[in-house]
């Protein structure tokens, strides 16, 4: 199991500590010192059934400056912009065997993990998203 991983993303935290707290230890990332490659990249699009345009980010990266907001960029120009800029991957993106996913709200992972949660599980903003029993709270 991987997280490509932002430490400074609370996002990134919340998906990474709930990967943790159903007992699994995954190879993390930290992609904005370590981006994936092209053909990584590409592929994990791919697999998480986005486009290059739907994992694009925007807030607190050079998006705007760069034009990328402009529709008729192609994906492959979207993909180099992403391997210039590695920030401009939203993230976390977690690869399980049960399938790759932009974790965006963080309890998305929850569908992936090969493992149930072990028990309870509060985000760093209070939200409860794991009940005592390890289940999703809806």
């Amino acid at each position: 199991m991987t997280i490509y991983h932002n430490p400074d993303c609370g996002t990134s935290r919340n998906t990474l500590a709930m990967i943790r707290n159903a007992g699994i230890d995954p190879e993390v990332i930290e992609y904005l010192k370590n981006p994936p490659s092209r053909e990584t990249l590409v592929d994990l699009i791919d697999r998480a059934g986005l486009t290059p345009r739907a994992l694009l980010r925007e807030k607190g990266t050079p998006y705007a400056d760069l034009g990328l907001g402009d529709e008729s960029l192609s994906d492959d120009v979207l993909v180099d912009a992403m391997m210039a800029h590695p920030i401009l991957i939203n993230r976390p993106l977690v690869v399980t065997p049960l399938g790759v996913r932009l974790c965006r709200p963080s309890e998305v992972v929850l569908d992936i993990l090969p493992s149930e949660q072990r028990g309870a599980f509060t985000k760093e903003d209070g939200e409860r998203v794991v009940d005592d029993a390890g289940r999703k709270v809806n």
